[in-house]
């Protein structure tokens, strides 16, 4: 019962982002939906875990598809309740990290709006080379408990697949960027902290724009330029900027300079590594930045970046050490909770291909655009909803878990002092405490009421959570 009432903590914030109190309850269904269901099958498998009437399936898809919940509202609260709420953030020189990666999940569905066919850079032989399907960017935190580090998610948009106007000429990395601003951290110092296809001038020139500073790792055909030396006597024209440049792999040539270190990343311990660093101009920022080249027993070798001159090199490695941590978010978002499992379909739009690129719809009727909206605003609220369900299972594996392992009932053999419960070890304890929820509603009694009263008692699950 306490696991639940600290649920409700984190859940209760959220009710701004809503229009009417009711949608507020049906958030709260689904909220509840995400954190116990044991499959995976879209909008039902709320059905079936609640123990739901079936009148209920149909409510449920008029909530994702209506405008009374405000997606960019319910994002800002819900990072904002992130940073305010949770004791344990990650923060280095005083600013919290933040997390992105691009995600893509496959879709089958041919009358889905977005769903292109993508090409999937991974050099798993478990994946295709190219599926159809959604291709998102994300966005998370980090947090820690004791020796256990996460990325909660705070939020995910869909950036490709459809194009209203063939005057946007917005890329991905634009899109990050609008989506970092989606969050309205920037009153807050951070550091984003991202791979190699990020370290570009449009996403390091805007966040040092707001403030913020990059953390990321660059390729090794990069180069560097040392200042160009000021002239003995002035002369017509802009002065020099560029020295001599210097190909940034060729800072591995010379081993015997460089500085030892252990590592500090994640999960190695007893590790040396060499370091050098320099200060170097990077052309497309156009200004200095600061380059650490890292020399890895048995990774090989790596070239980091930073915008941040006062960054001391041991922490750009234990910070992009730490950028792992949103695929580990990843894998869980699609195989516990299910965030990315939609299956919304657009009856009026025109099929795809089986090599369907970008939708064009500056040609369509404005009564077709809008339905695509619709079913793209309906996906985005199925995916942020499922992301803040996770971020809340993983709030209270890292503040309470020893609430968490009470309710468990069960056993891993990796349970491990200092470790916090994974997403689906909380989803059990969770799940193993609802009807105790239920039964006494005194933390949140209008939810409770209003799942009681849907309660379809032919059911057995219903039953369970009635008894």
């Amino acid at each position: 019962m306490r696991l639940w009432c600290e649920w409700w903590r984190w859940c209760a914030p959220l009710r701004g982002a809503c229009a009417r109190y009711r949608t507020f309850l049906w958030m709260g269904v689904v909220l509840v939906g995400f954190c116990v269901r044991e499959d995976l099958w879209g909008v039902t498998s709320f059905v079936r875990a609640l123990g739901l009437e079936a009148v209920c399936y149909d409510r449920l898809l008029d909530f994702f598809h209506s405008p009374a919940l405000d997606v960019q509202v319910l994002t800002r609260l819900w990072a904002a309740l992130v940073v305010n709420l949770h004791p344990g953030l990650v923060r280095c020189n005083g600013r919290l990290v933040l997390v992105g990666d691009g995600l893509k999940v496959g879709k089958a569905g041919k009358k889905m709006p977005g769903v292109k066919r993508l090409h999937q850079q991974s050099e798993s032989n478990t994946k295709p080379e190219y599926i159809l399907g959604h291709s998102c960017q994300a966005v998370g935190i980090l947090a820690q408990h004791l020796s256990s580090v996460v990325a909660i998610p705070l939020a995910a948009r869909i950036h490709e697949g459809v194009v209203f106007s063939n005057r946007d000429q917005r890329t991905l990395l634009d899109k990050m960027v609008l989506l970092l601003d989606a969050l309205a951290l920037d009153a807050l110092s951070y550091y984003f902290v991202a791979d190699a296809y990020y370290a570009s001038r449009k996403i390091a020139l805007p966040l040092l724009h707001l403030g913020q500073h990059l953390v990321t790792r660059v390729r090794n055909n990069a180069v560097g330029y040392f200042p160009a030396p000021a002239p003995e006597r002035r002369k017509r024209g802009r002065p020099k900027r560029y020295g001599q440049k210097i190909g940034l792999k060729t800072l591995f040539d010379n081993p015997s300079i460089m500085q030892t270190l252990e590592s500090p990343v994640y999960g190695e311990s007893g590790i040396q590594l060499g370091v050098w660093t320099a200060d170097l101009l990077w052309r497309p920022v156009g200004i200095l930045v600061r380059f650490v080249a890292v020399l890895h027993p048995t990774r090989g070798r790596l070239i980091l970046m930073t915008t941040d001159l006062h960054m001391a090199p041991i922490d750009v490695i234990r910070l992009y050490g730490y950028r792992f941590k949103i695929e580990v978010s990843f894998k869980s978002a699609l195989r516990v909770v299910g965030a990315f499992v939609y299956h919304f379909w657009m009856a009026a739009m025109t099929p795809i291909t089986r090599k369907g690129r970008n939708q064009y719809l500056h040609r369509k009727s404005s009564e077709y655009r809008d339905a695509v909206r619709r079913k793209l605003d309906a996906y985005h609220r199925f995916i942020q909803l499922g992301l803040i369900a996770q971020g809340i299972m993983l709030a209270l594996a890292t503040t309470v878990p020893h609430l968490v392992w009470a309710s468990f009932g069960s056993w891993l053999r990796t349970i491990r002092p200092g470790i916090c419960p994974s997403e689906a070890v909380v989803a059990i304890a969770l799940r193993n405490a609802l009807p105790h929820f239920l039964a006494d509603s005194s933390p949140a009694p209008d939810i409770a009421k209003f799942i009681q009263e849907r309660l379809d008692l032919s059911k057995n699950q219903a039953q369970r959570l009635a008894a």
